[in-house]
């Protein structure tokens, strides 16, 4: 099943409100997937809690198998 990118895309937002968030499918597979995220919750952050943020956001696609890979770029 291939991950909708909207949908990945507005999880996001909704989770770091404020946000701007832009999901890219590398591969044409639809589960490896690219999120361009800029958002005021990782102001002071280490790039590795902006991401942890970023994954929590979405855990339940990777959960339930939709997602097999992301790649987070911040952006700021």
């Amino acid at each position: 099943m291939a991950a909708d990118l909207q949908e990945l895309g507005s999880m996001i937002e909704a989770a770091l409100p404020g946000s701007e968030a832009v999901v890219i499918d590398e591969t044409g597979t639809g589960d490896h997937l690219r999120a361009e995220v800029k958002a005021p919750q990782f102001d002071g952050l280490s790039r590795i809690n902006q991401h942890r943020l970023v994954k929590a956001a979405v855990r339940e696609r990777f959960d339930d198998g939709t997602i097999h890979a992301l790649t987070i770029k911040v952006l700021d």
